[in-house]
């Protein structure tokens, strides 16, 4: 591990290790930690991110006053004690386990309450986080991710009891379209995805690139709309990033968007050379720990615990912010509308971001910023 290059930051961030967390040698970037007895901020990063995706809001999150800590998390990046093999154990990959490793890092940092942010799959860690230890996690911001609430169990069926939930058929009606479809997350899920993203013919450089591109306001059809039902007609109206045609990987996928030279020489949020880092820690790792998170989600092998909390809600100060170009708001119908009318409790707001897409913590990180700092203020101006 030593023998790694060190991670491009800008000033104030830094790098470090920190052992013993449940089983995990964990990398973070920490900012703000000049100064002891700070609140802490957590940030959890999704996919195919890591720590680094946080590099560009953690200065401004510090300068207000607050110790921010970005892991890379199970599964990723610099981050050790993990093992991804697809025939192996998906159990450390679950919710439960997950939540175990944020509360296991904020506590030997000797927090006792923080503040949790999350994005793309960081989304719902974060909010489990705050359903399962509200005590711990005082305050939760979702981003790109909402949440619908905790997975139903069968409810007054005493006389007419639950039939057993087969498998959705809404995969086999994508296949059955006149242009055959399928969903990332279920292809996710496969064997074949890692080798597809790893082994990319365009290189990991160039695959991350039009994936990056491509889910960004930069590509000009992500327009997102809500979308009427969990239905393969419905679905079929999500870019080919979500539900994708049948036949084809995901390197294939992007590789159709990539951005012309001129465009890459011209982006600012990600320029080359940034992305050279997650392309040289892709190109290590592979994608495989973060794949094994959808496997845990596709296969509901452990919703049996996670419907402990069945009808719990979230109580904590509460806010959902996303590009105004990012259809992960709308992916799955209806839970952006239950997050609001069910799910939180005390939802402060509710922000779409001009200008980003799914990225939008690094396409417009000035305003996120904002957001957050404005947030937790407020969050924290409530609770006193």
């Amino acid at each position: 591990m030593a023998s790694l290059p060190a991670v491009p930051l800008p000033a104030g961030i830094r790098s470090r290790y920190v052992d013993g967390i449940n089983g995990l040698r964990v990398h973070v970037l920490e900012a703000g930690f000049e100064t002891r007895g700070r609140r802490c901020v957590l940030l959890l990063h999704g996919f195919p991110e890591l720590a680094f995706s946080w590099r560009k809001v953690m200065p401004a999150l510090a300068a207000a006053g607050y110790h921010i800590i970005a892991p890379d998390q199970r599964g990723y990046g610099r981050t050790t004690g993990w093992t991804a093999d697809y025939d192996g154990d998906l159990a450390p990959f679950r919710l439960f386990n997950l939540v175990r490793d944020a509360l296991g890092l904020v506590s030997v940092f000797g927090y006792k309450s923080v503040d949790v942010v999350g994005h793309d799959f960081g989304s719902p860690v974060a909010t489990w986080c705050a359903l399962m230890r509200p005590d711990v996690f005082a305050s939760l911001v979702m981003m790109s991710a909402p949440f619908g609430g905790a997975p139903p169990l069968p409810f007054n069926t005493v006389d007419a009891p639950a039939k057993p939930q087969a498998d959705d058929p809404v995969h086999r009606e994508l296949a059955a379209l006149p242009r055959p479809r399928k969903h990332y997350q279920w292809y996710y899920a496969t064997r074949a995805a890692d080798a597809d993203m790893h082994r990319a013919p365009q290189g990991v450089h160039d695959f991350l690139r039009a994936y990056y591109h491509h889910k960004s306001a930069d590509w000009a059809d992500n327009k997102p709309y809500p979308l009427k039902s969990w239905s393969a007609g419905e679905l079929a109206k999500l870019p080919t990033y979500y539900v994708m045609d049948a036949g084809e990987t995901m390197a294939e996928t992007v590789a159709k968007e990539m951005p012309s030279a001129a465009a890459i020489a011209a982006n600012t949020w990600l320029p080359d050379s940034e992305l050279a880092f997650y392309s040289a820690e892709y190109a290590r790792t592979g994608f495989q720990g973060g794949l094994q998170w959808y496997r845990c989600g596709t296969t509901g092998v452990f919703n049996n615990e996670l419907q402990l909390f069945s009808g719990r809600t979230i109580d904590v100060p509460s806010c959902f912010i996303s590009g105004k170009q990012d259809w992960g708001t709308y992916q799955r119908p209806g839970v952006f509308e239950a997050m609001q009318r069910a799910a939180c409790t005390n939802m402060l707001g509710c922000h779409l971001v001009d200008g980003a897409g799914h990225w939008v913590q690094q396409e417009q990180p000035a305003e996120v910023s904002r957001l957050l700092l404005d947030f937790l203020a407020r969050a924290h101006a409530s609770a006193a």
